[in-house]
């Protein structure tokens, strides 16, 4: 087992380093091998409410912050991307030591998640209003200021990007933050918490408080002084926040929540080739990703090989420990280990058929090995449910308008995939197609200048781009009356 150093383990509010006021810790557990990894100080309402005065103090008009020239905001940012970089590998490390994530994702990670902070630090000092020719004599014109005090609570799947996805476009329109990392994966985003001092962040712009969802995450979703609400997790608790944000205040909200994305593939695509990228689409991070492609749609012409190949594909697919050069490491914590097989039972029990894995692998851990199911049917549980883990269903399909239909037949609409060589149909796919996200011929193909989110159940607003930034952003109209000249 890899040593790695775990040095922060406090709360951070207004720069400093502070025990929890209850002084409760909780564990934080090795998905490797169930063991404790460190006790973390174990944030609450006390501790949220000590952040959220820190962070509106930070935010108040004459603050450091508030009156700092937008361009050096953007210094700031690009300060914090370089520091990140200079550590990447103990970050990436750290995150594997948290979250079982194989140690080369986890390092490409890091530097994605620098890019983030790098595209939002250029916009820093581009946010513009714009002047409106309105009816009357008077002169119109629109300012773009940030939304204020902003909660954040980050999943465990992706933990440094998903933080540098909430904080980057906060602080490029000039709001204040409140951090709530999952409580499976504290670790990063306190380690992040550091490098942000060291960039020179004023005290109180970013503040991180590990804790549970029902007393943390719940005390910044009620807490009146707290402007905006951002979530990524499942749609079950996203619904939570909702009404919570609308309870006190009407909190501005954005929710990236749960997914069952399709994949489908045509007769004219490489069978080998599209094989492999549905292999990558459903089986990324131990398949805990919100918008795997975890329903394959495959012809019904190529379907007997795709089946075939899927599963040869799944059998080598490498599991073990994250630290070593594999694929795929353990699942996050007990609860969902326990969870994916059951889908996986489920699977077996509908009549479904597992052509690869179906079972957990070794005694110790929480590793699953890769399973494939083919003749799945759309009313299964397995084709119906967020699974989260490594389960790839596929189904066969005759004609286009029949599987437009069933990948539509979701209340989610996170992203969707279609392999072919037939360019009308790929485009006439991704019109006809419910989801906020399509790739054509690759899957899960995301970028800082991509905008990210859902439809339906899926989430509100977007991430990344351009319109990540909106989210972050009022738009205040002035007019102001004009001396009427002289008739002429």
């Amino acid at each position: 087992m890899v040593k790695v150093d775990v040095k922060y383990t406090k709360l951070f509010i207004n720069n400093e380093w502070v025990e929890a006021v209850s002084k409760k810790t909780f564990s934080t557990i090795n998905p490797q091998d169930e063991t404790v990894i460190a006790n973390v100080a174990e944030g609450d309402k006390a501790d949220v409410d000590k952040a959220v005065a820190a962070a509106k103090k930070a935010f108040h008009r004459h603050s450091p912050w508030r009156t700092l020239d937008a361009s050096q905001r953007g210094v700031l940012m690009l300060k914090l991307a370089d520091l990140i970089e200079s550590q990447a590998r103990y970050l990436a490390e750290l995150e594997t030591l948290d979250c079982g994530k194989p140690i080369k994702d986890a390092e490409d990670e890091v530097y994605f998640s620098a890019t983030v902070l790098r595209y939002y630090a250029g916009k820093a000092d581009k946010i513009l209003g714009n002047t409106i020719p309105a009816d009357g004599e008077v002169l119109s014109f629109t300012l773009k200021e940030p939304v204020g005090v902003c909660g954040q609570i980050i999943p465990w799947n992706y933990p440094i990007p998903m933080m540098t996805w909430k904080i980057a476009p906060a602080l490029a329109a000039g709001c204040t933050v409140i951090v709530k990392p999952a409580e499976q994966t504290p670790l990063t985003a306190l380690a992040i918490a550091a490098l942000i001092k060291e960039a020179g962040f004023p005290p109180g712009v970013v503040n991180v408080v590990p804790g549970y969802g029902p007393t943390a995450g719940a005390a910044l979703t009620h807490h009146p002084d707290v402007d905006k609400v951002a979530f990524t997790g499942s749609t079950e608790v996203g619904r939570i926040i909702l009404g919570a944000a609308s309870a006190v205040n009407l909190k501005r909200v954005t929710l990236e929540l749960g997914g069952k994305s399709p994949l489908v593939v045509f007769n004219d695509a490489d069978v080998e080739k599209a094989a492999q990228i549905a292999h990558a689409a459903a089986f990324a991070n131990g398949g805990q990703c919100c918008c795997a492609g975890t329903r394959t749609y495959v012809q019904s012409g190529i379907y007997d090989q795709f089946i075939t190949k899927a599963a040869e594909i799944a059998q080598k697919r490498s599991v073990g420990n994250p630290f070593e050069n594999v694929q795929q490491g353990p699942q996050i914590d007990k609860e969902m280990y326990e969870k994916v097989l059951g889908y996986i039972e489920a699977g077996k029990q509908g009549g479904a058929r597992c052509l690869a894995g179906g079972d957990k692998l070794g005694s110790k851990g929480y590793y699953i090995k890769p399973t494939v199911f083919a003749d799945v049917k759309d009313d299964m549980k397995i084709a119906r449910e967020e699974i989260f883990g490594p389960v790839q269903s596929i189904f066969k399909f005759d004609t286009f308008e029949e599987v437009i239909d069933r990948a539509n037949d979701t209340n989610y609409g996170l992203g969707a995939g279609v392999i072919t060589n037939d360019i009308t149909k790929a485009l006439s796919f991704a019109k006809h197609i419910k989801s906020g996200s399509v790739w054509i011929n690759t899957y899960d193909h995301v970028t800082s200048q991509t905008p990210f989110g859902g439809f339906k159940d899926s989430g509100l607003g977007r991430e990344l781009g351009e319109d990540g930034i909106a989210q972050y952003l009022e738009t205040k109209t002035v007019t102001l009356a004009l001396p009427k000249g002289p008739q002429l």
